[in-house]
């Protein structure tokens, strides 16, 4: 029975070592495959406040909130079972499907810089007041903002999974599953934490502001007068970095199908400024970076550019129609004055 019992315990302190590697395993891996996400992450938190310009700021948090959900579910539901079921029978499809949202990013980058100087009509119009029940005779006022920045975020947060993805492709499928779910967790509420304290950081300056120190008012001033500023130079941002990703998603896509000019043209002028003693590897991610935004806004800008060509074909064809109904108006009325007459 004695001997039963030790087996038994053995066992359990096999079973105990083994989980804990396990665990050590995950807590590696999602290390780093968080790390190569860090770029990206960057992206992310630029890019979403721009969501939240002008809206209440009563409803600022929820939206947020809401947005935030909506990542988690990308993340989790969506992204995470298809890029593992991916990875695991078809691996060559991901790049020309990252490289599909890599051509959104570049799209929605190159309509923000034409809206920018006029090109195109600016078409989004942030919500600035709330109904009291917060919904109008359209529905939720919300819903718009929403949609379309979990539409952003899932281009973005493929970008994040499949990189995290690359990391560990040499892990089991269920650590792989693990340490995905522990990296979009992570990222997600750090990503949408500091969303939340960017655009509530004016919030937190009034009520400095209202403090007897006058140490602590000039400060909360400083917020206040600052937040404006912020947030216009985070909506530039976001838009630069839509372009970057998009682009270097293209830039590294292209080279894995074999298409090696562009990537070979860029690593070659990486080459000499990551050869700089100290500050090589900054320079090299910088060259990366800037060619990687130009060839953002040349790809964005056709792909808008065709946009644009399809939606005025459609207009005009539109228009084309509506004077022959106008035309044909008259003719009754006057078919009918003649019988009248």
């Amino acid at each position: 029975m004695a001997g039963g019992l030790i087996a038994l315990l053995d066992d359990v302190a096999a079973l105990v070592k083994l989980s804990a590697a396990s665990l050590d395993d995950v807590a590696a891996g999602a290390g780093r495959a968080g790390s190569k996400t860090v770029g990206v992450v960057v992206d992310d938190a630029a890019v979403t406040p721009k969501f939240v310009e002008g809206v209440d700021p009563k409803r600022e948090l929820p939206i947020i909130r809401r947005i935030a959900l909506g990542s988690l579910f990308n993340k989790i539901v969506i992204i995470l079972p298809i890029i593992l079921l991916l990875s695991q029978f078809v691996p060559w499809l991901l790049t020309p499907l990252l490289m599909v949202g890599g051509t959104y990013l570049c799209f929605e980058g190159a309509e923000k810089v034409f809206e920018k100087f006029g090109w195109i009509e600016h078409h989004e119009k942030p919500v600035t007041k709330q109904p009291k029940h917060g919904k109008d005779a359209e529905g939720d006022p919300e819903k718009k903002i929403v949609r379309g920045a979990i539409t952003t975020d899932f281009v973005l947060s493929c970008e994040i999974m499949v990189i995290a993805l690359n990391e560990v492709a040499v892990e089991s499928l269920l650590n792989r599953a693990v340490i995905l779910v522990v990296v979009a967790l992570a990222i997600t509420v750090g990503v949408y934490g500091v969303v939340a304290l960017i655009v509530k950081m004016d919030d937190i300056g009034l009520h400095m502001a209202e403090r007897t120190k006058p140490g602590v008012q000039k400060f909360g001033r400083f917020l206040v007068m600052a937040m404006p500023k912020l947030l216009a130079a985070l909506s530039v941002v976001g838009t630069f970095a839509m372009l970057w990703v998009g682009g270097h998603i293209i830039l590294v896509g292209t080279d894995e199908l074999g298409l090696h000019a562009l990537y070979g043209f860029v690593h070659h002028l990486e080459e000499p400024a990551a050869a700089v003693a100290g500050i090589g590897s900054f320079l090299g991610w910088l060259v990366n970076t800037f060619f990687s935004l130009i060839l953002g806004l040349i790809w964005g800008s056709i792909v808008a550019g065709i946009a644009l060509g399809i939606t005025a074909l459609i207009k005009k064809g539109q228009k084309g129609e509506a004077p022959q109904s106008s035309v044909e108006a008259p003719e009754k009325g006057q078919k009918g004055d003649t019988a009248a007459k």
